[in-house]
């Protein structure tokens, strides 16, 4: 069994859900996880709603997405990246899943929001908005996770 770090586990899983499993010989779990992500993005046609957006093509982005698959995305995503960066953390560490799981909620939020949402009259769409809501989403994670942190530091 590899063992990562932190960094190299998440980076992995972010080019794509179930590397780093794989990586570190965590098979099944890697596996499914390839297998999820592979099946939601297939089915919500998300290459191509990312593809459109990229090319400034929002409209179109929005008509090729299937919202009911592409909700699951956010979730597995994070939760990739979250079982990841734990299979390579100390043991002593809390609180480590507060971003990855404020992130899925914030992320899937704005997935939702996307078709109705403008920002200075521009359009983000269902890539570019969910994508920005992961930015509040981490950092409340990280504040709750700092101050659960200090409130039970001697715990």
């Amino acid at each position: 069994m590899k063992k990562m770090n932190k960094l190299e586990s998440v980076l992995w899983n972010i080019a794509f859900p179930g590397f780093s499993q794989l990586l570190m010989g965590h098979y099944i779990k890697g596996l499914l996880l390839v297998v999820l992500e592979f099946v939601m993005n297939v089915n919500s046609h998300f290459n191509q709603a990312i593809m459109y957006s990229f090319l400034g093509e929002i409209d179109k982005a929005e008509a090729v997405t299937n919202y009911q698959w592409l909700m699951f995305y956010p979730c597995v995503y994070m939760f990739s990246l979250w079982d990841g960066y734990r299979s390579a953390m100390p043991k002593d560490e809390k609180y480590s899943f507060l971003p990855f799981v404020f992130g899925a909620y914030f992320v899937t939020v704005g997935l939702m929001l996307s078709p109705k949402i403008s920002i200075f009259q521009v359009h983000p769409g269902p890539v570019f908005l969910p994508m920005l809501f992961l930015i509040p989403g981490l950092i409340t994670g990280f504040l709750i996770k700092f101050l659960l942190s200090v409130k039970f530091q001697n715990e």
